[in-house]
């Protein structure tokens, strides 16, 4: 695995190699070992699978107030997506800046998202599936979100929206007293 940084402090890619032959192909999603200088003393506690069925769909912006903030390690299993990560940490030089990847199976990319940034995504195929490991349970009531065209992030989404839940429809736009999340 090769962690290339982004311009977003804590927030990285890890690039990963496919070894394929005859009888097809083998990659190391996850090693503890060569992640352990992002990782810290954080274990990976829950791992989710999504899959997005209709392009131009968008699942997000979601974060977790500590103490059940999480890192997320995501990585497309198939199809294509625009994953984005929203900086959302108090007094963060890049405070609701966002960077995006495109991600993809062919791509053997993972978006590493550190606590104090929103994550959501587009599928740019259809049957897009994501893998997702957490370093904290999924925890309803510190759940936090940020609306997906909220004009103060201007966010560039590749494609027409789709479809969003009422869920993630439901989510506030950013008020201007806002400062975000204490990490």
């Amino acid at each position: 695995m090769r962690i290339v940084p982004t311009v977003m402090a804590s927030l990285n890619i890890a690039e990963t190699t496919t070894r394929s032959d005859a009888r097809g192909a083998f990659t190391r999603l996850f090693c503890q070992a060569e992640l352990a200088s992002l990782l810290g003393s954080r274990q990976v506690v829950q791992i989710n699978q999504s899959c997005t069925t209709t392009v131009g769909a968008i699942r997000g912006l979601h974060y977790q107030y500590p103490p059940h903030a999480e890192m997320k390690l995501v990585r497309c299993l198939k199809g294509r997506v625009w994953d984005v990560a929203v900086d959302v940490r108090e007094d963060s030089p890049t405070f609701l800046q966002w960077h995006a990847e495109e991600l993809s199976r062919a791509s053997e990319r993972v978006m590493i998202i550190p606590e104090g940034f929103a994550h959501g995504f587009q599928a740019l195929e259809p049957e897009s599936e994501l893998l997702y490991l957490h370093t904290a349970f999924y925890t309803p009531s510190a759940e936090g979100g940020l609306k997906y065209d909220d004009p103060r992030l201007a966010i560039r989404w590749p494609l027409p929206v789709s479809d969003v839940s009422a869920r993630d429809s439901a989510h506030p736009y950013i008020t201007p007293t806002w400062s975000g999340i204490a990490i």
